[in-house]
């Protein structure tokens, strides 16, 4: 597809309706060494509710050139390559030195050793140059080993069964103004790597390979090693096939246009990827679109490099008062306070979306694992993150169709404006918060912190939506965070949440309405909230005399013997918050604690099991959308139950209360 059928595509997806609305990078100071500066540009949701095959297919062309096809009947030129010179079989190509210039279209078979020289691709026609490597080693000391200076486009076909390796050196002569060429396989026009042979590059100046076009894969074993970064699409990187080995001090894979929004865009449909690199994995400077694929990603070390977060323990006197508890702005990183000229080591990065619809993904990340300043989708894949910061984060809106989402380590496990959730099986571990809604009572802006993440002030756009799905979280902050409100209409929902009384399972500003789905959250209950009393959907929130120790079995169940919910707490806890469909007003229920359950168990929940009962706790019965209880029974919405944010009114340790409800925390500081 010629380029201005692809550019007509794209602005037409940039203009359709979709339920993701458009929105604005806003103005940032970016302190991310491998992004520009302060920056204001407008990026267009793409995605919507189409697939991301779809979207792929819509944006991205291959040309029948772009695969791998049989060259022998094509009529081509040999390049025999020895040492300090080279002979060429056939016409346009010449020899100076041990510098080989082809300045006519063709195709071109290389093989053999070059010492010290160059392949050098000028056709004034700017028609198509196929190179295909069958065993070559090129090495240039002052320049690109493969040099596509101007051509319609440099195909490199790598011929099966052979290795081929590339290496440049560490300083270049005749560099122009706009620093070309800066790769070991440099080219300024479209630029596409195809077949089943090996290709190793060397990139000791700055970048592996490079095309200033788009740059296509469809095919290959590629390993590259570089000193900044490893494979560079300016106006796209489009992946189809191949194994693609990084270790790079740079980025990992990018695409780097930052000044058309139609372009600087990344497409992977498929191949497998092992990336490390010193900074970000895979970024573009407006979309990463992934459909299918294997990725092995470690960004910046991984996330033993993560910055040290804030203590979220509440400090004072009475655990409440004193000096600001909790957020005494003491923050300390593993290197220094400063955030200037900090690099981003993000795994996937995007300022526009990011849309995942498949693929296994192994991320490693000492920043965010999945990054955007826009908003992300993800409709499906295998995702196991180990994240040094967020797990999943995007400015704007998240959207989680389905999916398996497994976050085993996190500071923030998935944070955003406004996040979605229709399906997926996910499982969050965070230090902090484990689902966030725009911040919450946490270090993630204090001190300015590298990797922090800016949102807006206000509430009443920010909402976190559960529609479906099996979601599991385990935080040491709040497990659900919201800075606006809560909505549950299905799925299941397990929180594991703090067993520290200056965060709770359930954290929101607004309202949390339930009118469907399960829901089990339980940690301490010095700040614990319910469900919204507008629920048409019951709840029960029990509070313990005293914590209970961590594998005490819960089991709720009706006057009939029929189960409700039985769970095992993986901690310590003193507050259980249960709602279930099965919950119905005017009827009476059983709390037992310990006891045994025959029954399958994941998270802590077991399903179609007989239980041996324990200890009676209470008997009751529900009259309204939310019944407290205690030991005693059932009993009032704590007018207490926030309590202030880490000794918000400093001196005493006092608690200030809630509205009479129970069911609104104080603004959040």
């Amino acid at each position: 597809m010629n380029r201005k059928s692809i550019y007509s595509k794209l602005i037409a997806a940039l203009l359709c309706t979709s339920f993701l609305y458009s929105c604005t990078r806003g103005t940032t100071t970016n302190t991310d060494t491998s992004s520009d500066t302060t920056t204001e540009q407008k990026i267009a949701t793409i995605i919507g509710d189409k697939s991301i095959s779809t979207v792929i297919s819509e944006l991205v062309s291959y040309d029948e050139e772009d695969s791998y096809t049989e060259w022998k009947n094509e009529s081509p030129s040999y390049i025999k390559l020895n040492g300090a010179s080279a002979t060429v079989e056939g016409s346009g190509a010449e020899v100076k030195d041990s510098t080989v210039t082809i300045t006519e279209a063709g195709v071109y078979v290389l093989s053999g050793k070059l010492d010290d020289g160059q392949i050098v691709v000028e056709v004034e026609d700017r028609g198509t140059v196929r190179l295909v490597l069958n065993g070559v080693e090129i090495n240039n000391s002052n320049s690109s080993a493969i040099y596509a200076k101007k051509a319609g486009k440099t195909i490199v076909s790598l011929e099966e069964g052979t290795e081929n390796t590339l290496t440049d050196g560490e300083e270049y002569t005749g560099v122009s103004t706009d620093d070309e060429p800066s790769a070991a396989l440099f080219s300024k026009d479209n630029l596409t790597i195809n077949g089943t042979g090996k290709l190793i590059v060397n990139g000791n100046y700055n970048d592996g390979i490079t095309s200033k076009d788009d740059l296509k894969i469809t095919g290959g074993d590629i390993e590259v090693t570089s000193v900044d970064d490893g494979i560079v699409g300016r106006d796209l990187l489009a992946v189809k096939s191949g194994i693609i080995v990084i270790n790079a001090s740079g980025d990992g894979v990018k695409a780097t246009n930052d000044e058309d929004i139609t372009k600087g865009f990344i497409a992977i449909e498929g191949g497998k990827f092992n990336i490390e690199s010193n900074q970000d994995g895979i970024q573009a400077e407006t979309y990463v679109l992934i459909n299918d694929g294997e990725f092995n990603i470690t960004s910046g070390g991984g996330s033993v490099n993560g910055v040290t977060k804030t203590d979220n323990g509440m400090g004072g006197p009475g655990g409440f008062g004193g000096k600001q508890g909790g957020n005494t702005n003491t923050q300390q990183t593993s290197e220094s306070n400063s955030t200037e000229d900090t690099a981003s080591t993000k795994g996937i990065k995007a300022s526009g979306e990011i849309g995942i619809g498949g693929g296994n993904f192994n991320i490693d990340s000492a920043d965010d694992s999945v990054h955007s300043n826009n908003s992300v989708v993800v409709n499906g894949g295998d995702l196991k993150i180990i994240s040094g910061d967020d797990g999943i984060h995007s400015d704007t809106i998240m959207v989680i169709n389905d999916g398996n989402i497994n976050i085993t380590k996190s500071y923030e496990g998935i944070e955003s404006s406004d996040i979605t959730i229709n399906g997926g099986d996910i499982n969050v571990v965070a230090s902090d918060d484990g689902i966030n809604v725009a911040g919450g009572n946490d270090g993630s802006s204090i001190n300015g912190r590298p990797g922090e993440n800016n949102f807006s002030s206000a509430s009443s756009d920010k909402k976190l939506t559960i529609n479906g799905g099996y979601v599991m979280v385990n935080a040491s902050g709040d497990g659900l965070d919201s800075n606006g409100s809560m909505y549950m209409t299905g799925g299941t929902v397990i929180v594991s949440g703090p067993t520290n009384d200056g965060n709770a399972s359930l954290d929101y500003d607004g309202t949390f309405d339930v009118t469907g789905g399960y829901l089990i959250a339980y940690g301490s209950s010095g700040m614990a909230q319910t469900t919204s009393d507008s629920s048409t959907q019951n709840s029960v929130i029990m509070t313990y005399n005293s914590s209970q120790a961590v594998g005490t079995l819960v089991h709720l169940q009706d006057s009939d013997g029929n189960t409700i919910v039985t769970i095992t707490p993986n901690k310590a806890y003193q507050s259980i918050v249960i709602t279930s469909p099965e919950l119905q007003k005017d009827k009476t229920y059983t709390l037992y604690t310990g006891g045994s359950s025959t029954g399958t168990e994941k998270n802590g929940l077991y399903t179609n099991g007989k239980y041996t009962a324990g200890t009676k706790v209470v008997d009751f019965s529900i009259s309204s959308s939310v019944t407290w209880l205690s030991e005693s029974g059932v009993t009032e919405a704590r007018t207490n139950q926030m309590g202030p944010r880490g000794g918000q009114q400093g001196g005493k340790g006092g608690m200030q209360g809630a509205p009479a409800d129970g069911q609104q925390p104080p603004t959040k500081q």
